[in-house]
């Protein structure tokens, strides 16, 4: 009897539920209350940075072409129509966009008047290194690297 219990039941599951198990779904079973989409880390990290902004009360400052950052190796962090944001009271600048680490001599033409005092230094540093290289090979073609014949006599003798 229980067999046939069974079959009557399989053939209920088949017609009510198109044959499915009835754990599937229907009636009395819980809904769920929505779908849960997950956010790209760099998404959520752009969003939590613009509430942060938002508290210090950062503004726009337009019409800025480019920024440079000089750092003490001698690489400059150039931005080229950036996104410059202020916060006065904070003290806090935000600069956001595409940027590109490139060494100070690539840049100079243009930056010369934004270079400071250890910039500068830098720049005369690099300037005598490319000075002094010319003049090493210039030196390399005089017969001065033979070394003198000594002299006869006593050196201190002559020294007292």
């Amino acid at each position: 009897m229980t067999d046939a219990l069974a079959e009557a039941r399989k053939k209920m599951i088949a017609k009510r539920f198109g044959g499915k198990s009835p754990s599937t779904g229907g009636k009395g079973t819980v809904r769920r209350k929505k779908k849960v989409s997950s956010r790209s880390s760099s998404a959520q990290s752009d969003a939590k940075l613009g509430v942060a902004l938002k508290k210090l009360g950062a503004t726009n400052i337009p019409a800025i072409e480019e920024v440079n950052f000089f750092m003490e190796d001698g690489q400059v962090i150039h931005f080229v129509n950036p996104r410059v944001q202020a916060s006065i009271g904070a003290n806090t600048y935000i600069i956001s966009g595409p940027n590109e680490t490139k060494p100070l001599q690539e840049l100079l033409p243009s930056i010369v008047s934004q270079l400071g005092m250890d910039n500068i230094a830098q720049l005369q540093n690099f300037a005598n290194a490319a000075a002094g290289g010319a003049s090493a090979v210039e030196a390399d073609d005089d017969d001065d690297d033979e070394v003198p014949d000594l002299v006869d006599g006593n050196f201190e003798e002559i020294s007292d």
